[in-house]
């Protein structure tokens, strides 16, 4: 029945400081869509953003910064993510470290984005 993700919703703290975190570190593309909103996009996929106490979306019953927690794919190799997480200034907290995947296995590593948050970036195996 479901074939794919189109967006998933984080809420932050501060969504101008979200989307240039997201666009210096991951390379998506920011958007500004609203008071106390914004979206980042990246293949044919985004992330959209509500501002806690101020774009939060009325039907979302417990918005909190810090509860995401996500995989992203990249063909980018593992140790090159690293060196440039690195230079960013961005802790590793995990990895690299072999998990398993929607499609099978991928080595990882893990770190967190401004609001806590836990990303992962991932290469299929």
């Amino acid at each position: 029945m479901i074939d794919a993700i189109d967006h998933l919703v984080l809420t932050v703290l501060d969504v101008e400081a979200s989307l240039a975190f997201y666009a210096r570190v991951l390379g998506m593309t920011p958007q500004r869509v609203g008071e106390g909103r914004g979206a980042l996009h990246f293949g044919s996929q985004k992330i959209n953003l509500q501002q806690l106490h101020k774009g939060v979306d009325p039907n979302t019953r417990h918005p909190a910064r810090g509860a995401g927690d996500f995989c992203l794919l990249t063909r980018t190799p593992i140790e090159t993510v690293m060196a440039h997480l690195a230079a960013q200034g961005i802790a590793i907290v995990e990895g690299p470290i072999e998990r398993t995947g929607a499609q099978g296995p991928i080595r990882s590593v893990y770190f967190y984005d401004p609001d806590e948050n836990l990303v992962e970036v991932a290469n299929r195996l």
